[in-house]
């Protein structure tokens, strides 16, 4: 070959072969959009889909592209396809739809396609715009559209609604919506400090640690998880991680309302009453809250705490003023003068009701108080959930009652949870085992007595009583009424003990319990006389609503079964 030849063919362009797929298809429709060519920009989309048929993208975007030019009819069609046959997990393709119907001005295949597409998508990507083409159905077919959720939005629906439950009170609700939320979305951390929170209140305080140990994880600087560790470390005296982190909180200056109560009330809890006073002057300083009474009280048991004595009375004046119904004020007010002297110590908790132990002195007069206090006010129910787990025994004793007279689910699931407690005591777990059977909860009960795990039947019975009566029960029913806000739990356990202990030595000529109001007034009238209460069998007569006889008759076959009589004139010779 000549060198003139072999030049030339040195000389000519190298071609490079071009690669038509899919992609090089999508790219050309995308730059014809973009010079508003639907048309070449149709017939890119269209070869991207004949490339690859199975890809639904392709095919969305096609009938964008039909959309855009008006060709609805078309474009519903496509995306038709696509739910029935490609890929029926795509399902914004019924928002596009929506859209098409719209313009249409099928309003009603409008409204279906969108509540179609709100109701399962769970990304949400076109939230917004759904919230405007709800308001142009709503107005076109004048009338609100019916959703039963929007997907995307269902976990910060449920969190609203764990939040309510939280804030009203019902802790073990709330636990377990929102363990179902963080289970769906670990990464929603407010869900999870709230759920840190519940825990707290339900006086699992491990677990809450646990909780909110987990969210600083995820987040170091939040507020909310800061606050609340530095509670949680404050009962359970960690006073070293507690000092680190009281010296974080004072470095840190809150903007919103919000997150300024959160610390301030937190700082007071632990004790740096200075600092609390200071951001609670700066809340009552808006004006935005300053109506509230709650408010002056924390900032007047802040005051108090720091000696500014004068301060304190008048918060506490401003809340009487507000809250005129409270007794809350008032009580502290009184007690200031004391504080003043020094006979009595400042208050240290910054909830806004009564403090526990007067709370309890109060409802010993009227025990029917107790019941509303807890349904009403979850600061209280929660305290009494803590003093469940925390308190002393007399403590415990005493809620364990209390509880009893609320007798909500959320109650029998703490008290549940109490009986396999192994750190408390047995013959708590007994009181609560007896509260539990008294309030009617009448399936078997687990419990953990003395380190072992036993279960306990649905029904109180003895081996000599292989069934148990309605006719006992109705007895046993009218003297719980009757005995109840005038005996304790254990005297009422004594009077439950001793008509099955009658029941198991009479079986099984168990006599006809005609007046099962009388052989209520009968087993109050021995339970009294067994813990050396006064008991008249007027009062008895008067309350059961039976002859004086008749209570006579009873309680005599009671003795005559059980010695009732013999044994405390052992025990107490001048019994009569």
């Amino acid at each position: 070959m000549s060198q003139r030849k072999r030049a030339a063919q040195n000389r000519r362009p190298k071609v490079i072969p071009m690669r038509l797929d899919a992609t090089f298809f999508f790219e050309r429709a995308v730059q014809s959009l973009d010079r508003y060519h639907y048309d070449k920009a149709l017939k890119y989309f269209r070869r991207a889909v004949e490339y690859e048929p199975e890809n639904p993208v392709n095919h969305c975007n096609m009938a964008g592209i039909l959309s855009e030019m008006g060709r609805y009819e078309e474009s519903n069609v496509i995306l038709r396809s696509v739910l029935d046959q490609i890929d029926p997990a795509m399902t914004e393709c019924y928002y596009y739809l929506a859209n098409n119907y719209a313009n249409m001005e099928l309003f009603e295949a409008a409204e279906e396609a969108l509540v179609r597409y709100l109701e399962n998508d769970v990304e949400g990507q076109f939230l917004d715009e759904s919230d405007e083409l709800l308001d142009l159905l709503n107005y076109e077919l004048n009338r609100p559209t019916k959703l039963v959720t929007i997907k995307a939005k269902e976990n910060i629906y449920a969190h609203d609604k764990a939040r309510e439950l939280l804030e009203a009170g019902h802790f073990a609700e709330a636990v377990k919506m929102l363990e179902e939320i963080i289970g769906r979305e670990p990464d929603f951390l407010a869900a999870r400090n709230n759920l840190g929170l519940a825990y707290y209140y339900m006086g699992l305080f491990e677990k809450s640690v646990v909780t909110i140990t987990e969210v600083l994880e995820a987040e170091p600087g939040n507020l909310h998880a800061l606050c609340n560790l530095a509670i949680f470390y404050q009962h359970s005296n960690q006073d070293g991680p507690l000092q680190a982190l009281i010296e974080k909180l004072n470095k840190t200056v809150p903007f919103h309302p919000e997150h300024v109560f959160k610390m301030a009330t937190t700082l007071g809890i632990v004790g740096e009453h200075r600092e609390a006073y200071n951001h609670f002057r700066r809340l009552l300083r808006t004006g935005e809250l300053s109506g509230e009474p709650s408010l002056h009280h924390f900032a007047a048991v802040a005051a108090v705490n720091l000696q500014r004595f004068d301060d304190a009375e008048k918060h506490w004046k401003h809340a009487e003023k507000l809250d005129s119904e409270s007794p809350v004020p008032s009580f502290y007010l009184r007690r200031l003068e004391k504080v003043r002297t020094g006979e009595e110590s400042p208050p240290t908790h910054y909830h806004y009701h009564l403090p526990f132990e007067e709370q309890f002195r109060e409802w010993e007069h009227s025990p029917g108080q107790v019941t509303e206090a807890l349904k009403r006010d979850p600061l209280i129910r929660s305290s009494f959930f803590w003093a469940l787990r925390h308190g002393d025994r007399h403590t415990k004793v005493q809620v364990i009652q209390a509880l009893g007279l609320v007798a909500d689910e959320e109650v029998i699931e703490a008290l549940k949870a109490f009986l396999i407690d192994a750190d408390e005591e047995d013959e708590l777990k007994r009181v609560a085992v007896l509260v539990l059977r008294s309030i009617g909860v009448q399936d078997s009960l687990t419990v953990t007595f003395s380190g072992r795990t036993l279960t306990l039947e649905a029904r109180r019975k003895s081996a000599k009583l292989p069934v148990w009566d309605s006719a006992w029960q109705t007895v046993l029913e009218h003297a719980l009424e009757g005995m109840s806000g005038r005996y304790d739990v254990v005297q009422q356990h004594d009077m439950m003990t001793l008509w099955v202990d009658y029941l198991s030595r009479v079986y099984p000529e168990v006599p006809k319990l005609h007046k099962s109001t009388g052989w209520a007034a009968a087993l109050e009238y021995w339970t009294a006389k067994m813990h050396r209460r006064t008991v008249t069998y007027s009062d008895l007569v008067n309350r059961y609503g039976v002859s004086q006889a008749s209570i006579s008759r009873y309680a005599n076959r009671i003795d005559e079964a059980c010695g009732i009589r013999e044994k405390l004139d052992l025990t107490t010779p001048s019994f009569h």
